[in-house]
């Protein structure tokens, strides 16, 4: 169930080039949400919310941790926020990533710029349920770089960045034959990474979650659909994702 909630701003951080985190604060949210989700908030007079994925959630610290870039005057203000702010909030919005693996295996994740904080949440649930975590973390440049020493963390992670400036140079897909035997994928970014990527991976396992601009949030304006590989019709990002089966959608 989606609630409508205030969250207080107990932090906020630069992590790197135009990127910020930020931990709320709110009970019901933090005790409820699940990765993959996300949170659709208000920014002050702006007429649609920001879809803003959820990183981490500390259930005992009652906490949500938010990533997002600067990319647009809704973010820009976002990010003059500060601690002891509230906002407004309709969350935990969507679908998650579907953990139902009758014994733990090793995972791959797969992420590209802002599609990398919802897949540390979810690397964190399935580390604590027995899996091994292994992760591909894609870049545009040293500067975009954040999060490396949480992922290693959970295990063995490799960064690339677009010009090679840190990590492995290329894509995400250019180092695939570089990670160790895997049984399924998550992977959350750009829906180019993403065709890129099921295309490669075709036959194993995987779940894919799109960014997608939004309207209503809540599947009611269908502003953000996408066709299924069936042919019969569409799914809302919003509703029925944001995370899918890499078979069920077409990229």
């Amino acid at each position: 169930m989606i609630h409508k909630e205030l969250m207080t701003i107990i932090s906020t951080n630069r992590i790197a080039e135009d990127s910020i985190e930020m931990v709320l604060k709110n009970p019901c949210i933090s005790e409820i949400a699940i990765p993959g989700q996300f949170l659709h908030i208000r920014i002050g007079e702006k007429t649609l919310r920001r879809p803003i994925s959820i990183a981490d959630c500390n259930r005992e610290q009652q906490t949500i941790t938010i990533i997002f870039k600067i990319n647009g005057a809704g973010t820009e203000e976002l990010a003059m926020y500060r601690c002891g702010d509230v906002l407004d909030v309709l969350a935990p919005v969507g679908n998650g990533f579907s953990i139902d693996k009758e014994s733990p295996s090793t995972i791959l994740l797969v992420g590209g710029g802002i599609g990398v904080p919802p897949l540390y949440f979810l690397g964190k649930t399935l580390k604590d349920k027995g899996y091994t975590v292994v992760s591909v973390l894609g870049f545009q440049h040293k500067a975009s770089v954040f999060y490396e020493d949480e992922f290693k963390a959970l295990g063995e992670t490799i960064i690339v960045t677009n010009d090679g400036s840190y990590g492995e140079k290329g894509f995400v897909t250019d180092v695939l034959d570089k990670v160790p035997t895997f049984d399924s994928y998550y992977s959350c970014g750009p829906i180019v990474m993403l065709k890129a990527l099921s295309t490669k991976l075709a036959g194993k396992e995987g779940y894919l979650s799109l960014e997608e601009r939004m309207g209503c949030g809540v599947g009611a304006c269908f502003a953000c659909v996408i066709p299924t590989k069936d042919g019969n019709g569409y799914k809302k990002i919003c509703k029925d994702g944001p995370v899918f089966h890499a078979e069920e959608v077409s990229l």
